[in-house]
């Protein structure tokens, strides 16, 4: 029912709690996962004297994020790849479930962005209302 499932993070307490409802589904329907992490674009500074040092402190970040998911996923027979892109986090989502064909996707309802919405986070509501697949919000 669920090969491939697409869990957003961004390394708040809600993406690794959303996490863990995903590894309990995949685990369940011998899914794969597919950790995804966006961090900002970095175009708009290019121009600037530190855009190297920004772009490698958010790919670090990203990284770090990832890890520290594969760390808490731990010895698993799950299949788990990454994808790690930068941009805008809801397109980025979109995108990678889009072009991997994810069954499902899995994410907190709140990250750690300073717009929050009314009831979910501005992330979780654009997945939710552009996602051609199922979409868990995890709270």
């Amino acid at each position: 029912m669920y090969a491939s499932i697409l869990v957003a993070l961004d390394g708040s307490d809600q993406s690794m709690f959303a996490l863990n409802h995903a590894r309990t589904i995949a685990e369940c329907f011998g899914s794969m996962l597919i950790l995804v992490h966006a961090f900002p674009h970095t175009s708009d500074l290019r121009d600037s004297i530190e855009y190297n040092n920004l772009v490698a402190l958010r790919i670090k970040r990203g990284e770090e994020i990832i890890e520290t998911a594969r760390k808490q996923l731990g010895r698993t027979s799950i299949r788990v790849d990454e994808e790690l892109l930068e941009g805008p986090a809801p397109e980025a989502i979109l995108s990678v479930a889009a072009t991997r064909k994810c069954d499902l996707i899995v994410m907190g309802s709140r990250g750690m962005g300073s717009l929050k919405g009314m009831v979910l986070g501005s992330v979780s509501t654009k997945v939710s209302h552009y996602a051609r697949c199922p979409v868990m919000v995890v709270r």
